[in-house]
């Protein structure tokens, strides 16, 4: 699979979207934050923006001080999407 600005957006759509479920299934101000939070997280937040955002290729060869324009795009993608799914619930009340 090869990451794109819409896999990453993708990515930042689900984990807006899932982290409220799982906060409030396994964490909250009472809970411990014990392995499943941890666990859930890592499955349902951190695998999918890897995979979508990073990807699991073998990196470009590089000349080691050279910026990767195109991770920086798909990051701000990510994020950008997060947040915005973030803003939409709140504005429809969801």
């Amino acid at each position: 699979m090869r990451p794109t600005p819409l896999t990453a957006a993708l990515a930042g759509v689900i984990a807006a979207l899932a982290w409220p479920f799982l906060w409030a299934r396994f964490g909250g101000p009472t809970a411990a934050g014990g392995v499943e939070l941890i666990v859930s997280t890592l499955l349902v937040i951190a695998l999918p923006a890897h995979a979508f955002v990073v990807g699991f290729g073998r990196p470009a060869e590089s000349s080691g001080r050279t910026l990767d324009t195109a991770l920086l795009k798909r990051v701000g993608v990510w994020l950008l999407a997060a947040a915005a799914t973030v803003v939409l619930r709140g504005a429809l009340g969801l």
